[in-house]
């Protein structure tokens, strides 16, 4: 499981905003409080990006803090022209040490070959995202071939590098498309965003989704680190992750 760190300042406990980063002592007690239930952290940089020079500060700090042992995903979708993306990659990968970031595609293999340069670093496409608006684009079908663009991009994607650099994103709000998606990447890991707050169904991404190394890193955001806004967060948001966590472990126990 993977926990979302998107610190929304305008909802972080009021008794946090008298001491000099609020979002970092969010971060740190969320940290605490779930790192025995998670493998992952993936801080959304936009809400360390609209604060500032601090912001980027509360994003070094955060990301130093989680231990070693825990996977770190930057979702910055980033993908521009190569000596651009070459730039981000260094400034995630190099600057911010993550271990992984994800990607937008749609600029195609040279906005994101800069990424896979990178050893032991990982770059996270977005395959099929969870939001409403995927329609608008995603769904397009390819009249000769009857694809849909999503399946389109995932295939030509998985060509640009190997299943040991390259993850996609694919929308727990679609579960009735991941089924189709893995057999196109049965090999790849899947970041699975849409758990929690945006409603996606927890057991039908386990049961379509999940290949014989399991194969998904599941991301709950504001279902975990806003369960409450108040003094308790902390613990809140740690029986959140413990309840969510001992949900998949029932899940995957069934499918064997």
């Amino acid at each position: 499981m993977t926990v979302g760190l998107d610190p929304d300042y305008s909802r972080l406990p009021k008794h946090l905003l008298d001491l000099d980063d609020p979002i970092f002592e969010f971060n740190k007690t969320i940290i605490d409080q779930t790192k025995d239930h998670c493998i992952a952290y993936k801080p959304n940089t936009a809400f360390y990006e609209s604060r500032g020079v601090k912001g980027w500060q509360s994003l070094e700090k955060t990301v130093n803090y989680i231990p070693d042992s825990h996977f770190k995903i930057a979702d910055a979708k980033r993908g521009d022209i190569g000596n651009t993306s070459k730039q981000y990659a260094k400034a995630f990968f190099e600057t911010l040490n993550f271990d992984a970031i994800t990607v937008a595609p749609y600029m195609g293999i040279d906005s994101v070959s800069p990424f896979l340069e990178f050893e032991n670093k990982w770059v996270i496409l977005l395959g099929l995202t969870s939001n409403k608006g995927s329609k608008d684009f995603q769904f397009t079908k390819n009249e000769n071939t009857g694809k849909y663009l999503f399946e389109q991009v995932i295939e030509s994607a998985i060509k640009w590098g190997t299943n040991e650099q390259l993850m996609f994103v694919i929308g727990a709000t679609h579960p009735e498309n991941i089924a189709d998606i893995r057999k196109i990447i049965p090999d790849h890991f899947l970041l699975v965003p849409g758990v929690g707050a945006q409603g996606g169904d927890l057991n039908a991404i386990i049961k379509h989704g999940a290949n014989q190394e399991g194969g998904l890193l599941i991301n709950s955001s504001r279902g975990i680190i806003f369960k409450s806004e108040a003094e308790d967060f902390g613990i809140a948001a740690g029986k959140a992750a413990e309840s969510l966590s001992e949900k998949m472990k029932g899940y995957f126990h069934t499918m064997q």
